[in-house]
């Protein structure tokens, strides 16, 4: 039996209104900033209403009971215009956590702790989140709660973006171009079957295709991305089923198999009444004259023309991957985002020698903070010295001790280290040839000397932001992409070429992109603690192990001047 006082806490703070549960401090508070739906470290349960759901937990702000009874709590201390939705009582879990995932989730986390964040050093922060689905299929049974954050900057107020403030922009000296795209691995039924050990933690009726399809497209229905690019698309079942469904949702689809004997592949949709096809290129990273790249996985490049309400040269590249999954190959997951960041600089290119806004999607089996993670953000990556089980970071205790070698990739794949086609980087050079032949025999040596030194640093001209912070800034939780009964991690991004207001732009980069993005908004991702609350991924509703990473952004074109 609880204490009297204890229970008094759980009377006095449980607010149950028109089935589903919200705390607030004080008045009712209007907007939402993130659903709680359980917290790690609860170890009562509270006396709650009969028909409350089984799976609710405190939420974070309540602390230990000890800590909150000694402590003068207020509500300063947290976000002030917030509340926080915990599951319908409708919602269940469909059974215990395997016995696995609970002795994992007691013991150390299986990758390395990827960097933590400085949230102080973000210039983008966090002004007001609406629910995205709170109007459609949110009572139904097991479904996972997910919230929309808009974004602003720290000395101006936020503003929802209307039409009006596009119109108004079409009379600007600039033309403004608003558009959401998703990036998601709907999980292959070939690939599942494969990996069954996966999902004991499931019901074998969630995990047959014909249950979980409809499920995937309501998901995409209802997120109505204006660009979707998908990951493990079975090629049968794009055949067959996903390429009509999306075509009649307003799409034109691209899609490129695996190479070999695998089935699935990926797949870039757009809706064709916010852009038109420029080009699409498909990317293998099988070659059959290069040992190292044995391997199926492929990409495809997509050069899109958006559709402004005023004439323009815009372009945007939009680009999806599945890099290869093996922790111990990290020499293989290099060489294959060097293969798709070439391709990406060949189509990108504008007439003026910039490259156009970029965003790359895609499941790149790696974390946040590790070596392949920093080599995409900050364009640059020294590999000198770096076992190749951890180029990753999947594992904390790498197995693959081997050493990258110096370069990692032969010469003839045509790549240099700068991330670009060398036929294209010799072109320049021989431009400039002239020049080169009055070095001295001793300039040269220095040049050898040089290139020598700098072999095994890996750049590229991108600069790449990410639409995820990978931390809750509120708790520093790590955010999860995929969920299931060996592991719970991010491995899935969305990137984006940032307009030079948005980030410090990094040393060379100042003059490579033309316009940019702006990040106006994402639909946040949950905890490990908040997916099992729902018995992880797949479940009910959700039938990937993936969750959709959506983000909302404005492209900014500048006529260039004729």
């Amino acid at each position: 039996m609880l204490p009297r006082h204890v229970q008094r806490l759980g009377r006095d703070w449980i607010a149950h209104v028109n089935g589903s549960q919200v705390f607030a401090f004080g008045s009712p508070v209007p907007t939402c900033m993130r659903w709680a739906g359980h917290c790690p470290w609860a170890s009562f349960p509270l006396p709650v209403p009969v028909d409350f759901s089984a799976n609710w937990r405190l939420p974070p702000f309540f602390g230990p009971w000890r800590q909150f009874q000694n402590s003068n709590w207020q509500l300063d201390n947290f976000a002030q215009n917030s509340c926080f939705h915990l599951p319908n009582p409708s919602m269940k879990s469909e059974g215990e956590e395997p016995l696995t995932k609970k002795r994992r989730l007691s013991a150390e986390p299986d990758s390395p702790a990827p960097e933590e964040p400085n949230f102080s050093e973000q210039k983008e922060v966090l002004c007001v989140s609406v629910s995205q689905d709170e109007k459609s299929e949110s009572n139904k049974k097991g479904n996972i709660k997910r919230h929309w954050e808009y974004f602003c900057q720290h000395s101006r107020t936020m503003k929802i973006l209307e039409s009006a403030e596009t119109d108004q922009s079409n009379r600007e000296c600039e033309a403004k171009f608003d558009f959401t795209v998703m990036s998601y691995n709907i999980l292959s039924q070939n690939l599942l079957e494969d990996n069954s050990h996966l999902y004991k933690h499931c019901r074998q009726r969630l995990l047959i295709w014909t249950y979980r399809f409809p499920n995937i497209l309501q998901e995409i229905k209802q997120l109505d991305a204006d660009v979707l690019c998908l990951q493990e698309v079975q090629e049968d079942h794009y055949r067959k089923e996903i390429k009509s469904s999306l075509e009649s949702l307003g799409y034109h689809c691209e899609y490129k198999m695996r190479t070999g004997r695998k089935p699935d592949g990926c797949a870039i949709c757009f809706k064709t009444s916010k852009f038109s096809l420029i080009s699409s290129n498909p990317v293998e990273f099988f070659r059959r004259d290069i040992p190292l790249l044995d391997r199926d996985n492929v990409g495809l490049v997509l050069l899109l023309q958006p559709k402004f309400p005023c004439k323009t040269n815009a372009a945007i590249c939009i680009a999806n991957t599945h890099l290869l999954y093996n922790p111990r190959r990290g020499d293989i997951k290099l060489t294959q985002l060097a293969m798709l960041l070439a391709e990406i600089a060949s189509v990108a290119p504008q007439k003026n020698g910039t490259f156009c806004p970029i965003i790359i999607c895609g499941d790149f089996n790696s974390v946040p903070g590790s070596p392949l993670y920093r080599f995409i953000k900050e364009g640059k990556l020294n590999y000198e010295g770096l076992a190749i089980g951890k180029v990753s970071g999947q594992e904390q205790f790498p197995r693959g001790q081997r050493i990258l070698s110096i370069p990692i990739w032969p010469k003839k794949l045509g790549i240099s280290q700068n991330c670009v086609y060398e036929i294209k980087q010799q072109q320049k050079e021989e431009d400039a040839g002239e020049k080169t032949e009055e070095a001295t025999s001793d300039n040269t040596k220095e040049i050898v000397i040089a290139s020598e030194k700098l072999s095994s640093k890996l750049q590229h001209r991108f600069k790449l932001s990410s639409v995820y912070s990978h931390y809750f800034p509120e708790n520093g939780l790590p955010e999860v992409t995929t969920c299931h009964s060996r592991s719970a991690v991010t491995v899935d991004y969305i990137f984006y070429s940032a307009a030079n207001d948005e980030s410090v732009a990094q040393p060379g980069m100042e003059d490579s992109l033309h316009g940019g993005l702006k990040l106006l908004g994402r639909l946040a991702l949950l905890t490990e603690k908040d997916l099992w609350t729902v018995n992880g991924l797949p479940n009910e509703n959700n039938s990937s192990d993936h969750l959709p990473l959506l983000a909302e952004f404005r492209l900014i074109e500048r006529p260039h001047e004729e």
